[in-house]
């Protein structure tokens, strides 16, 4: 693995940061992902968390609805999801990621909490310096998801199509419409 001088990072930076998602509003890392990035088993990492759930509040750690695990699948065709998981990922904010460091005891886990937390400084860093791209980027996403939203209806076979019908009527024809109506 490459080392960066920079931060003393034992992954390079893009490698975790492209697993950082905007899920309900706010940055989060999913468990399969960190626990990839800590050379851990998905299943141990949940583990440990369970065991210590105290330190793992709402606003630390959530669980993905199915809706937004489906969404989230759907939007990243490059995500390699679990496909055998029985339950929906769990979703670990900042400071969700820092408590990480506190349940799970190795080094690695240290270096890999220290380049997260770093990013994700670096992150907040970025868009307060450049709050109208801020601004752009959270109206694109609400069109993306508003898109979405509209394209998942109309491939949704629930929708009755409630179009009039195009084309010429005979006369006779539509006069025997009206009667059928009329009664």
């Amino acid at each position: 693995m490459q080392k960066l001088a920079e931060d003393n990072a034992i992954i390079p930076i893009e490698r975790i940061a492209e697993k950082i998602y905007i899920i309900r509003g706010v940055k989060v890392m999913l468990d399969a992902d960190l626990a990839n990035l800590y050379a851990v088993l998905t299943k141990r990492l949940n583990e440990q968390v369970k065991r210590n759930l105290r330190r793992f509040p709402k606003d630390f750690m959530f669980q993905l609805t199915a809706e937004e695990f489906q969404n989230l699948k759907s939007q990243i065709a490059t995500a390699n999801f679990r496909s055998k998981t029985r339950t929906t990922p769990y979703a670990f904010t900042e400071q969700g990621v820092a408590m990480l460091s506190s349940v799970l005891h190795s080094d690695r886990a240290i270096d890999i909490n220290l380049a997260i937390i770093r990013i994700f400084v670096r992150m907040r860093e970025f868009l307060a310096t450049h709050k109208d791209l801020a601004k752009k980027v959270e109206q694109h996403d609400k069109q993306i998801a508003n898109l979405y939203s509209h394209v998942e209806k109309l491939l949704s076979p629930d929708v009755k199509n409630n179009k009039k019908q195009i084309g010429f009527i005979w006369e006779n024809e539509h006069k025997d419409k009206q009667k059928r109506a009329k009664k």
